[in-house]
C-alpha cells in the first residue's frame, strides 16, 4: 500500500507540475509563437495592401480577386511624373491695364513608365499572394467594392484571414482568448485584416507596434 500510495503521490505531483508550467509558461510560449506567425502574416498582407493602392492609382478602383491583382503587378506600369513650379506674364492683363503681372503655375511632365512588379516587387515574388504564410493550404479572404462619403462613391477593400487559421496546432483555449482581444496594441478582433469595407481606412486592425516592423 505504501509504494502504491507513493506512485499515486509522484503522479499527483507530476500532474500539478504540468498545470503549474501549462498556467505559467503555456502563455508565455504561446506568444512567442503567435508573434512569429503574426509577423508573417502581416508581411504578406502589407503586400496585398501595397498591391492594391498600386491598382487603385492606375485603375481608379480596387480589385476583389487575387487573380486579377496577380495579373495586374505582372503588366501594369507606372507612369512616372515630375512637377515643377513656373512662373510667367499675364499678357492679357498687361494688355488690359498696361501693367505686369505674373501668375504661378505648376507643370507636370512626364518621364517615362516603370512596371508596377519592378517597382514594388522586386525579388519578391507576387504570384502567390493569396497565401497565407503560417499555412500550406489556407488563403486570406478579400473582397472590394464602394462606399458613399458625402454623396461620393468612394473604392474600398479588405484582405482578412481568421486567427484560428494562423495560429492552427497551438492552445485552443488561448486561442479563443486572442480572437477576443481588445488592446491598443494587440489585433483587436478575431481576424488579422487590412482595409476595411465599412470605412475609408488601408490599414484594418493592425497595432503600430506591427507597422514599425515593415
Amino acid at each position: 500500500m505504501k509504494v502504491v500510495f507513493q506512485i499515486v503521490l509522484w503522479i499527483a505531483i507530476a500532474v500539478l507540475v504540468y498545470l503549474n508550467y501549462k498556467s505559467i509558461y503555456g502563455p508565455v510560449e504561446f506568444n512567442k509563437e503567435k508573434e512569429k506567425r503574426y509577423a508573417k502574416v502581416i508581411s504578406k498582407m502589407d503586400k496585398i495592401r501595397k498591391a492594391q493602392l498600386a491598382y487603385r492609382e492606375v485603375t481608379g478602383k480596387f480589385t476583389s480577386t487575387f487573380d486579377s491583382l496577380t495579373r495586374f503587378v505582372d503588366t501594369a506600369e507606372f507612369v512616372l511624373t515630375q512637377r515643377r513650379d513656373t512662373t510667367y506674364l499675364d499678357k492679357e492683363y498687361l494688355k488690359t491695364y498696361g501693367v505686369d503681372r505674373m501668375i504661378e503655375d505648376v507643370v507636370i511632365d512626364t518621364l517615362g513608365t516603370i512596371k508596377v512588379k519592378d517597382s514594388l516587387f522586386k525579388n519578391y515574388d507576387y504570384s502567390k499572394l493569396e497565401i497565407v504564410p503560417t499555412t500550406k493550404n489556407a488563403k486570406f479572404e478579400m473582397d472590394a467594392g464602394y462606399i458613399t462619403v458625402n454623396k461620393n462613391k468612394v473604392p474600398v477593400f479588405e484582405a482578412k484571414v481568421n486567427k484560428s487559421v494562423v495560429l492552427d496546432g497551438l492552445d485552443p483555449d488561448l486561442i479563443v482568448q486572442e480572437k477576443q482581444t481588445i488592446s491598443v496594441d494587440g489585433v483587436n478582433g478575431a481576424y488579422i485584416k487590412v482595409g476595411s469595407m465599412n470605412e475609408v481606412k488601408t490599414s484594418g486592425n493592425l497595432p503600430i507596434n506591427y507597422g514599425k516592423q515593415e
